[in-house]
């Protein structure tokens, strides 16, 4: 079973790591999960963020977790949404909680790392830092979220992002429209 490490801090953005967990394909994966304490503050003013049960969740001081060393073999690592300070911390090799030791471990390891920040707007040194971990191979997907599928609710424009990030991560799972799909069904159809 493919394992994956789902990092939630304390950016605004709640929403998407509820939606991520949401749609996640648990019969495939098993997932770890680490809530910084920014992101439970956060989550509180933003509807909670309620982990599934299935989902095995470690403190965020907890080194010994599995994810914090590269011994163990996990496909991805999705930091959901990403807070600048995290965003700072990873870019700069500082490893000071299990979120930023995990996030260390799979850029050593050439590991998937996914970064989803949320913030707007950016300063230089926000771009710069996600510049040096793009370099370093992590892979920054912002909240931004697309509309040509015509979404309807909160819940449709965020799950436009959740499918970038599983489709990064190599989750199968559809969901969200994607560009021009009806149309590729309806030739196919012909």
């Amino acid at each position: 079973m493919k394992k994956i490490m789902v990092a939630v801090t304390g950016a605004s953005g709640t929403i998407y790591a509820r939606r991520f967990f949401q749609h996640f394909p648990y019969d495939d994966w098993e997932a770890h999960a680490v809530v910084s304490e920014s992101a439970r503050i956060v989550a509180s003013h933003e509807g909670g963020l309620n982990l599934p049960p299935h989902v095995r969740e470690w403190d965020e001081k907890d080194l010994t977790a599995p994810s914090a060393s590269g011994s163990n073999k996990f496909e991805a690592m999705v930091v959901i949404p990403c807070s600048t300070t995290t965003l700072g911390k990873l870019a700069h090799g500082i490893a000071d909680n299990l979120i930023t030791r995990s996030g260390e471990v799979f850029l050593k390891e050439r590991r998937k790392l996914i970064l989803v920040p949320r913030e707007t707007p950016l300063s230089l040194i926000q771009i710069k830092n996600m510049e040096l971990l793009t370099l370093a191979g992590a892979h920054v997907i912002p909240a931004t979220p697309s509309f040509y599928g015509n979404p309807k609710t909160i819940e449709d424009v965020v799950d436009t992002v959740i499918a970038r990030v599983y489709d990064h991560a190599g989750i199968q799972a559809e969901v969200s429209k994607r560009w021009r799909e009806e149309e590729k069904k309806v030739r196919s159809e012909e």
